[in-house]
């Protein structure tokens, strides 16, 4: 399980104290599944909704305390689940398996993702604007959604997945996409990135990439090798910005 060291040090203290966090049940498709929901109850409104989709180990501390992250700005964060409530990957093979299965059946994939979306509405304060955001497998799913059309005002991968499956394109994208990416990642480099941006370029789907130098695949998650303070806090800063233009507040 990923660590927490220096997900608070971005987390205003006064706002903290007023945080409800609680995990949320929902179902899609007659499936239960198990998310994380936190927001400000001090607030008289929320300034917008956040999904954040998991990384390939399942939902984890690491998405929730991103969303009370999230809930301390005032928005109201939905952190979704993919796998299935009690169904929680237990280490690198199941990892590999779990989200495997979900790049194996991009239909079910992309149906779980637009459940979700359809069921922040039954959150306590959430509202019809909303953002998605997703952290490597995340950030996969994020692209995943985004292809589905996704009724959305913006969709954001830090250090995600890319690739175009094959009989799938950008023409259903209903918002602007930012992306948070290391020039060193390993897994989806540059030039993969850039082969994204040509074809949203090509599709007319507006899109932003801040490229983080010598950063590499998991630049955001704490305790991990791969971790960047600086690459972490400037994507942090940038998200801030992208959900001020796309929700308002």
């Amino acid at each position: 399980m990923k660590t927490l060291t220096a997900a608070l040090i971005l987390v205003a203290a006064p706002a903290a104290a007023q945080i409800v966090a609680e995990p949320h049940l929902y179902e899609v498709n007659g499936e239960s599944f198990e998310g994380y929901v936190a927001y400000n109850s001090a607030l008289p409104s929320t300034r917008g909704t956040v999904l954040i989709v998991h990384d390939w180990d399942g939902l984890t501390d690491y998405e929730m305390r991103r969303a009370e992250m999230l809930a301390a700005l005032g928005y109201t964060a939905f952190a979704v689940d993919v796998y299935g409530a009690g169904r929680r990957p237990q280490g690198f093979e199941e990892n590999r398996a779990f989200s495997g299965a979900l790049y194996g059946d991009r239909d079910r994939f992309r149906s779980l993702l637009l459940g979700a979306v359809e069921a922040a509405g039954d959150i306590p304060g959430a509202t019809d604007a909303a953002v998605m955001i997703g952290y490597c497998f995340g950030g996969a799913a994020v692209l995943e959604a985004a292809r589905g059309g996704a009724p959305l005002e913006g969709f954001v991968s830090f250090h995600g997945g890319l690739g175009t499956p094959e009989g799938q394109d950008w023409s259903a994208t209903p918002a602007p996409i930012v992306f948070f990416h290391g020039t060193a990642d390993p897994v989806s480099g540059p030039m993969d990135l850039a082969q994204t941006l040509s074809e949203l370029e090509a599709a007319g789907v507006p899109h932003e990439a801040q490229l983080f130098g010598g950063a590499r695949h998991s630049f955001t998650v704490y305790g991990s090798d791969d971790y960047d303070l600086v690459a972490d806090q400037d994507s942090w800063e940038g998200l801030q910005t992208f959900l001020e233009d796309r929700l308002g507040g």
